[in-house]
């Protein structure tokens, strides 16, 4: 039986790949059919069977290309894993058959996905209410959770700006004693927020946003005076803000807004630790409407192994002091 396949409104090297590369690997798995790309038509000669089925992973691969920006070996690879992606217009995301939910696609063309079990909640509270607080120790990926759904929303087009914010606390060095302008100052603070954004938007693309302010990352004391109208904003290492400097970032909230607050309560690096207002804030407002509380723990830590192990060595240390570090 022979086949023929057109491609409409899509640029077929889109599809095809660079010198037909994508096109070919996804032939490949197909060995007793032959498949010819030119141009914008592709011939396919084989059993019934075998068109079938390339019909319906090449039109997979279409439907995730119309998902993300471009595509690669790891999308054609995806396919044939044994997992099926559907949409699920209550998530807003992509699921899959093995639990894993795609968020947004990065640089190289692979998922970043909420992978643990409140990294999914983070993403399904985000759908419910416009402000979400992310609390937990480190390595959990609060932040990094919270950055793909803003650039999935910016990519989206469900918001016109994307604002990172951290208050500026040392945590050893102090400000005055590092090199620079204030920006230069600053950056080593914010620098965990540029490498996020850097795994998810062309470094080309993302200097664009940054220039014309599509992306901004400051600190907290830049926000004062401002409205936020159709923005996604995170407040990033919320502990080390007083509740006065809380309220004042909350109620920068405009029409349309989404703010994602992330902190974890033993890392405070204020000189006195009851100066923090992030769990004071959270118990004032979390009963309100809109508003959700994700309280990540040990259990969500996605960096090395040790991390886990550290993080519970620091806590049986501190309950058997009857401090919080």
């Amino acid at each position: 039986m022979e086949k023929k396949i057109t491609i409409d409104e899509i640029n077929p090297v889109e599809i095809y790949g660079v010198n037909n590369r994508l096109f070919n690997l996804l032939a490949s798995r197909f060995p007793k059919l032959k498949a010819i790309a030119r141009g914008d038509g592709i011939t396919l000669v084989g059993t019934d069977d075998d068109i079938a089925a390339f019909e319906a992973k090449f039109n997979a691969l279409m439907a995730k290309r119309a998902r993300k920006n471009n595509l690669t070996e790891y999308d054609v690879d995806e396919l044939f894993d044994g997992v099926t992606p559907a949409h699920n217009p209550e998530m807003g995301m992509v699921d899959l058959a093995d639990g894993e939910n795609i968020i947004v696609y990065g640089n190289d063309g692979k998922p970043v996905r909420a992978r643990t079990k409140n990294q999914k909640k983070l993403v399904k509270e985000y759908y419910k209410n416009d402000l979400l607080f992310a609390v937990g120790p480190a390595g959990t990926g609060k932040t990094y959770t919270a950055i793909a759904l803003a650039v999935r929303a910016l990519k989206n087009r469900e918001v016109k700006r994307l604002i990172l914010t951290r208050p500026a606390v040392e945590a050893g060095e102090r400000l005055g004693f590092l090199p620079g302008d204030l920006k230069e100052k600053l950056d080593p603070y914010l620098q965990p927020l540029y490498d996020a954004l850097q795994d998810m938007i062309p470094s080309k693309r993302l200097q664009s946003f940054m220039e014309d302010g599509t992306i901004q990352i400051a600190p907290l004391a830049y926000m004062r005076g401002r409205t936020l109208d159709r923005a996604f904003v995170i407040l990033d290492e919320a502990q080390n803000t007083s509740l006065g400097q809380l309220k004042m970032f909350l109620t920068r909230m405009g029409a349309d807004a989404k703010f994602i607050v992330t902190g974890d309560a033993t890392q405070i690096d204020l000189p006195n630790k009851k100066d923090s207002g992030l769990v004071r804030g959270m118990e004032l407002v979390r009963n309100i409407r809109g508003i959700s509380v994700v309280e990540f723990g040990k259990e969500d830590i996605v960096r090395h192994p040790l991390v886990t192990k550290i993080v519970d060595a620091f806590e049986k240390d501190a309950a058997a002091r009857g401090t919080v570090e």
